[in-house]
């Protein structure tokens, strides 16, 4: 069966990658957004930004003439958390990043995962590209940072 777009073997690739990072191990990952209400907790929702219009945008072009294979570029839009019941935004902002370190080490090609920057073979590459700090303090302390990857795949 023919494919018109890498992307949802591509999120599902990047879900098993930051589940099965090690220094991801202790934070919830989530597909898409959760509607619970999740406190004290490190979270990462792969699909959705708070206030972001798409869980992924996606453009695709023919990639040389005769039309025979398509470039589809794509970001991922992401969203990491650290929230807890206390006022150190500090150190909350901290885990946010110390997190975020952990993401993009996963996207690194290593001995133990040489196949981590392509999302196991289902994009050409993937990389952060931007991100965005948020500070929140209503009951407690909440930093996130929005972040996207970026894809580039062939059709």
């Amino acid at each position: 069966m023919a494919t018109t777009s890498r992307v949802p073997a591509a999120v599902d690739a990047w879900l098993a990658i930051l589940r099965a990072a090690p220094a991801l191990s202790g934070v919830r990952i989530f597909d898409g957004p959760e509607p619970v209400n999740l406190s004290g907790a490190d979270l990462i929702f792969v699909g959705w930004q708070p206030g972001a219009e798409a869980a992924v945008f996606l453009e695709q072009d023919f990639n040389a003439a005769g039309a025979r294979t398509r470039d589809e570029d794509f970001q991922i839009s992401c969203y990491a958390e650290s929230r807890s019941g206390g006022t150190d935004m500090a150190a909350r902002r901290t885990r946010v990043f110390e997190m975020i370190a952990a993401v993009e080490q996963a996207l690194r090609a290593t001995d133990a995962a040489p196949m981590a920057p392509t999302l196991n073979g289902t994009v050409l590459w993937a990389h952060l590209t931007t991100g965005n700090l948020l500070q929140v303090q209503s009951e407690g302390t909440v930093a996130g940072l929005a972040f996207t990857v970026s894809c580039r795949a062939r059709i």
